[in-house]
């Protein structure tokens, strides 16, 4: 049987117990893992591996021991509870041990949850799962995770207080990262979150967030940006130190400062462009980058951002230049401009 959609999201979490299991495919390995990860864990539980009530079988295992599944299926486990098997790599050539083992499970059996690459519709193993009555195939594409995943995933974690706004921070999130990553996030997020009841924040999504390349060139840039020359030498003579590049920081100012123009340019405003910005800007961030906007307005913007490509062109140009120092000048020119 052939699921997708909301269909495919309910049974990952509430999986059925009387099927014999699962085709979980497609390119994205990891989101493919993961998602096999997930579902086992609702099957038989989060203690299942311990009490080796679950059994890994290799596609390479399985076609040097065909049997090996139904074999699998078939065992009794020494511990207590539901059992599954996880065939990792199975393919079009596995079709036959596979239907062998489908054809005889029985209520009672361990489920299977067999993983498998990219499969086209005329893959054997797909047309396999898709026709089987006890059985479900499930494709696994590179889309990020919707909003129902989401929160559902946090709420497993017993983050429950989630306002509108902050999901939509979420999403853009999602948006920008892996499927790995995000992941990785939301666990962080939660564990972050545990012990405390009051609604989830942009400012708690900000401070689990992956770091983004560049964060102590990005503070620099701030300092520029929010008119603060005079602690600009200090972060300079720090940075330098750590091997900061001329080039790297013209990089990240342009960056920064077409963020802020196309912020000045939403008719929705500051606060509502840079949420949907990628990577989107959260929490406290988001508030300083607004403030800049209002502060600089557009024509401030726009001049520093010319002033930063005229710098790029004289740090490309070829000719000798005292590189960190022509970009030391040229952000406190930007941090004066909202002075005028």
């Amino acid at each position: 049987m052939k699921l997708t959609g909301r269909d495919a999201a309910r049974y990952f979490d509430r999986p059925d117990t009387g099927a014999a299991g699962a085709l979980l495919f497609g390119a994205d390995a990891m989101q493919v893992s993961l998602k096999r990860r997930a579902l086992v864990e609702n099957l038989v539980g989060e203690n299942a591996g311990g009490e080796m009530r679950i059994t890994r079988i290799s596609g390479p295992d399985l076609t040097r021991d065909p049997a090996a599944l139904l074999d699998a299926v078939k065992a009794v486990g020494f511990f207590p509870g539901p059992r599954a098997v996880v065939v990792e790599g199975a393919g079009d050539s596995h079709v036959a041990c596979i239907a062998s083992a489908l054809d005889g499970w029985q209520p009672g059996d361990a489920a299977m949850v067999l993983t498998a690459g990219n499969l086209t519709p005329r893959s054997k193993l797909r047309k396999l799962f898709e026709t089987a009555p006890t059985a479900f195939a499930i494709g696994i594409y590179a889309d990020p995770p919707g909003r129902e995943t989401i929160i559902a995933a946090l709420k497993k974690h017993g983050v429950a207080e989630i306002p509108h706004d902050v999901i939509l921070d979420l999403e853009a999130l999602a948006q920008s990262l892996d499927s790995g990553a995000f992941s990785q996030f939301l666990e962080k997020l939660a564990l972050y979150k545990r012990g405390d009841s009051t609604p989830l924040t942009a400012a708690d999504i900000a401070e689990c967030a992956p770091m983004q390349p560049g964060a102590e060139a990005d503070a620099l840039v701030n300092l520029a940006a929010d008119g603060r020359a005079d602690d600009l030498a200090r972060e300079f003579a720090r940075l330098g130190g750590q091997g900061a590049t001329a080039t790297g920081l013209t990089i990240v100012a342009a960056r920064h400062f077409r963020t802020l123009h196309a912020a000045s340019l939403d008719p929705s405003g500051a606060e509502t462009a840079l949420a949907r910005a990628r990577p989107p800007v959260f929490g406290p961030r988001r508030s300083r980058m607004a403030a800049q906007v209002r502060n600089l307005g557009l024509a401030r913007i726009e001049t520093a951002l010319d002033l930063i490509m005229d710098a790029e062109l004289r740090l490309r140009s070829g000719r000798p230049t005292p590189g960190l120092a022509l970009v030391e000048r040229l952000f406190v020119r930007i941090a004066t401009l909202g002075r005028r």
